[in-house]
């Protein structure tokens, strides 16, 4: 019986004018799953079911007769407890074994969640070295396909890993925005981040998204707000996480920017600490991954923020670490922001001819990202206001670089 009305479904199916492929585009499912459902082997799910019968053209109950032998309609429609009555042990145990199998049910599957993931670890490890719009095109991509996932049937676990990749996904995109300085889509991208850690009660991404807040705050020039959002992060932070350090670092270039050297000191110890006793988990050029190297990074641009002459070293050792061969057009971007915070040490020491270099090899390099630039017009306005005469060349550099 249960074959024959399913061949009734397909029968109206085709009577509306649908192949399985077409239908399952109009429902939101894929063919394969249309398959299963007109040869008995699955049933749609309850939410999926309105979608159907108005397709077809069918009320709830006209698609329930199509779906559901005559004695399990029968049955849905007796009094509950006449129901419970009948009852046997072995119906008891049909339906814990329906239960479980409708569980287990997915049409989504780990090897598809295991590439997802991968995907991910593979853009994040990109970011560093790749242009903002190139990846930007390849994380829309992942991220579309994420959506057309949440349609599909999957197990609760499933679900739970889907919605944390897809809350990566959009945290990485919002990056990207904030480098571009598109600011709506960036914000739209930490909301929907930060609601899809919340279903999947994950919090480390609710912390990233307060970071990567904190840093979009924090170029904005909103100095004491990213020290709010940073603490913030710190608070759901994982204890010794990569984004537990980020934030404590993030709060520290805040600190350095209104002047609070004291606490910015105790900051930047804190992270070097913390740093130290990392275990990376992901590779080091992994944006999500915390690391040493990170650390000198982020000490050379607190001390050059605070015009800390001990910044040089720091930034000098980043630039000798990353800086592959003498190609500048292959830099990381922590290299170009390395030099910038070097010219912008070696200014205040009067070593001008030094830090207009490197200003100038940072600037021409490409790797300086527009959420950056204000970095890059930093240093240039110091040596103009010097009356350097290699102002004129760095001020064309620094216009060259905002086309």
């Amino acid at each position: 019986m249960a074959n024959d009305r399913r061949r009734a479904f397909a029968e109206r199916r085709r009577a509306c004018g649908f192949n399985q492929e077409e239908f399952a585009e109009a429902v939101g499912a894929d063919r394969s799953t249309v398959q299963r459902w007109e040869a008995g082997k699955n049933d749609p799910q309850p939410w999926q079911r309105p979608r159907i019968a108005k397709v077809l053209g069918l009320t709830g109950r006209e698609l329930e007769a199509l779906l559901t032998p005559d004695d399990r309609v029968q049955h849905s429609l007796s009094a509950p407890w006449a129901a419970t009555a009948s009852l046997s042990t072995t119906d008891d145990e049909l339906d814990a074994l329906e239960l479980a199998r409708r569980v287990a049910a997915s049409d989504v599957g780990a090897e598809t969640l295991n590439r997802l993931e991968s995907a991910f670890d593979d853009l994040a490890t990109a970011y560093p070295v790749s242009p903002p719009q190139e990846l930007l095109q390849r994380v829309r991509m992942h991220s579309a396909y994420v959506t057309h996932l949440l349609d599909a049937r999957m197990t609760l676990a499933e679900q739970r890993r889907l919605f944390i990749v897809g809350g990566w996904l959009q945290l990485l995109g919002a990056t990207v925005h904030i480098d571009l300085n598109q600011e709506h889509a960036a914000t739209a991208r930490l909301r929907t981040a930060r609601v899809l850690a919340q279903h999947a009660e994950y919090a480390e991404i609710q912390a990233w998204c307060f970071e990567t807040d904190a840093w979009r705050r924090l170029t904005d020039g909103e100095y004491a707000r990213a020290a709010e959002l940073s603490q913030a992060a710190r608070s759901l932070a994982p204890t010794g996480s990569s984004v537990a350090i980020q934030a404590t670092a993030q709060e520290g270039r805040a600190r350095a920017r209104m002047g609070e050297r004291k606490q910015t000191t105790q900051l930047i110890s804190a992270v070097q600490q913390a740093a130290s006793s990392l275990v990376p988990h992901k590779g080091s050029e992994h944006h999500y991954q915390y690391d040493p190297a990170k650390s000198l990074s982020y000490t050379a641009t607190t001390l050059a923020w605070l015009g800390d002459p001990a910044a040089e070293p720091y930034a000098r050792e980043v630039i000798a670490r990353l800086a592959p061969a003498q190609d500048i057009h292959t830099w990381p971007r922590r290299v170009a922001s390395a030099n910038i915070d070097l010219a912008l040490t070696l200014l205040g020491g009067d070593r001008l001819d030094e830090a207009c270099q490197a200003a100038q090899q940072a600037i021409l390099s490409g790797r300086v990202v527009p959420s950056n630039h204000w970095r890059a017009l930093e240093v240039v306005k110091a040596v103009e206001a010097r009356k350097l005469p290699e102002a004129s060349e760095l001020r064309e550099a620094y216009q060259g670089l905002r086309r």
